[in-house]
Order: C-alpha cells, then sequence, then structure tokens
C-alpha cells in the first residue's frame, strides 16, 4: 500500500512538472504572435491601433501565465525532493517494522519449538528402560533400552538420535544403532552436553548447546539437549549417567524460514536469517555460512529494531523465550534491498 501511495505521489509530480513545460511552450508561441501582431499593426498604422492593444495585452496576458508557470515548477521542484526523501523513510520505517515483526515470530516459533525438546530430554530421562541400563547394564537391558529409544524415535521424527552415556562418559545404548554405529562405545566424557548435564543437581534441570555438527551422526547440524539420567527415575536420586538427544536442525530451521510471510519479489531480494547470541548464524534461507560465519548485526544494545546499511536494510529481533525456556539469546534477521525510490 505505501509503495503504491509513493509511487502515485511520484507520477502526480511527473504529470504536473510536465503539463507545467507544455504550458510554458504555449505561453512562449502566444508570446511570440503577440510581437508579432503587433508589428504588423505598426505596419497598419491608424488602422490597427485598436489590433495593437489587443496584442499587447495578449502579450501580457502571456507574460503572466508564463510566470505563473514559472512559479509553478519552482514550488513543485523545491517539494520534490522532500515528498521524495519523506516518502523514502516512510516506506523505509514502514518495512523495517513489518521485517522486525517478521524477524520475532520467526525465533518465537524456533523457541516454542526448544521448549518442547527441554520437555522430551527431562521426561525420557525418567523411562525406566533408561535408567535400568544405566544400573545394570546387561545385554537384555541393553537391547530394551535400545529398542525402547528407537520407538520414541519413529514417534519423535524431529530427532536424528538418543544417546545414553554411563557415569564415566561411555556410550551404552542408542536408537539407531544401525544408522549411526559409531556412536556405540564412543567415549564423550569430554563433550560439553554430556559435562554439562552430569552438573544438573535435579531431574527438572536441563541443558542445551549451541547449533553444531556432529561427525558421529554424518555431519548434520544438531541442537543437542541433555540432563542427567537419576537412580530410580527420582529427580533428586543420584546422577547416574546422562541422556544427550540430537535434534534435527537443519530442516527444521529451514520450514521455519520458509514459513516468513514475505511476498516471492520481497524474498527474492531478502536473506532469512537465524543466529545465535554470538551472531554466528546458525541457519540462512540462501544456505550460505551456517555454522562457520559471523553476521556483523549492529543492534546497539537493542533487543529489536532495524537500521540501514550498505544499501541493506536490516531488521532483527532478540527471542524473548518460550515458558520456562528462556532461550540462548537468539536472534531473527531478516537482510533486504533499501526501498528504490
Amino acid at each position: 500500500m505505501q509503495d503504491d501511495i509513493l509511487r502515485l505521489a511520484y507520477e502526480v509530480s511527473r504529470v504536473t512538472e510536465e503539463k507545467v513545460d507544455r504550458i510554458d511552450r504555449v505561453m512562449k508561441q502566444t508570446g511570440m504572435l503577440a510581437i508579432n501582431a503587433r508589428l504588423e499593426a505598426a505596419r497598419a498604422g491608424e488602422a490597427g491601433r485598436a489590433f495593437s492593444v489587443v496584442a499587447q495585452e495578449l502579450g501580457a496576458l502571456a507574460s503572466a501565465i508564463s510566470g505563473i508557470g514559472g512559479e509553478l515548477r519552482s514550488a513543485i521542484a523545491s517539494n520534490i525532493a522532500s515528498l521524495r526523501t519523506a516518502g523514502s523513510q516512510m516506506l523505509i520505517d514502514f518495512k523495517g517494522t513489518r521485517h522486525t515483526d517478521l524477524a520475532r515470530s520467526a525465533v518465537e516459533i524456533i523457541d516454542r519449538n526448544l521448549y518442547e525438546r527441554s520437555c522430551d530430554v527431562r521426561w525420557w530421562a525418567t523411562d525406566s528402560s533408561v535408567t535400568q541400563v544405566l544400573e545394570d547394564p546387561t545385554r537384555a537391558t541393553v537391547a530394551h533400552a535400545t529398542e525402547r529409544l528407537a520407538t520414541i524415535l519413529r514417534s519423535y521424527t524431529v530427532y536424528l538420535d538418543l544417546w545414553i552415556a554411563d557415569r564415566s562418559g561411555r556410550v551404552i545404548a542408542t536408537g539407531r544403532p544401525d544408522r549411526y554405529p559409531d556412536a556405540i562405545g564412543q567415549d564423550v566424557s569430554h563433550e560439553d552436553w554430556f559435562r554439562a548435564a552430569m552438573t544438573t543437581r535435579t531431574g527438572d534441570e536441563f541443558r542445551v548447546c549451541d547449533i553444531a555438527t556432529n561427525p558421529t551422526l554424518g555431519d548434520a547440524q544438531v541442537a543437542t539437549y541433555s540432563t542427567a539420567v537419576r537412580a530410580g527415575g527420582h529427580s533428586r536420586g543420584t546422577a547416574i549417567g546422562a541422556l544427550g538427544i540430537f535434534f534435527d536442525w537443519a530442516p527444521q530451521a529451514a520450514a521455519v524460514l520458509d514459513g516468513i510471510g514475505l511476498s516471492p519479489a520481497e524474498r527474492a531480494t531478502a536473506r532469512l536469517m537465524l543466529l545465535d547470541a554470538g551472531h554466528r548464524i546458525i541457519a540462512a534461507s540462501d544456505g550460505q555460512g551456517i555454522c562457520t560465519g559471523h553476521y556483523p548485526l549492529q543492534t546497539d544494545r537493542r533487543e529489536s529494531g532495524y537500521y540501514s546499511h550498505g544499501g541493506k536494510l536490516v531488521a532483527f529481533a532478540l527471542t524473548p523465550g518460550y515458558e520456562t525456556y528462556r532461550g540462548l539469546g537468539w536472534l531473527g534477521c531478516i537482510e533486504s534491498d533499501l526501498v528504490e525510490e
């Protein structure tokens, strides 16, 4: 709507200036005719005196109309620049506000999704098959835990795998041993997700790591959630191991970015991103720099907003968190071309 209004205003200005130019040309021609008429009246002598008066008045009228046209042109010229500046800023403000809202919506959707992941890991850590395999790791309990994890994975397709590690950090059961055979027996004692899980104090706590690629899972981009598994599944029981769940990040993030409400024309000149707290790119509509590049976002300590830089309009919004999930300081970000006049 704003684009249409501004384009209409520019068109009105263009047409007005064009018509003033035509009036000016007509008045110049009229002025020339008046001069010629006065010359012919002078040649006619006394008989042409009355005609001379009419020609003189016609010339004065043409001059007056030309003067009005010049004033109109001057007024238009002085206001067109202001109109363009004000109109362009209006469009930038409208677009910036809208894109900020869309960026916030994207990161809110992600956090609502990840909140559910925090619930999953705490719930599954109390499953009897998970606690039993850590309390008594026999072939039978490993097989039962593997079957149980596989059942969960068939229902929760957003996960690549689920791992159970004992207190020393050795993976003793997974949900997909056929797909990811290298996971079994792996030492994860030095991995962030395991170490963080073992620092939880109760079964109500969980830990989450920033997006990273996991070599064991085919170098997939994952969001890893973890918590300690406690004796008997009791909330305050002794930590006997850890459960790590690996959220299949790339397709879920892509679906969120694809769902942002931009028109095809807008999307063609925009880059949609999700950034972590350090402004590392963790999702991007163009697939560039994911988990390797950083975006030079200038927040000026604002939680949301927009600004122009280098011919681009950049809108951003910090996650507000969801329910008990406070989020990781991630941001939604949309970079697009500045509005053309």
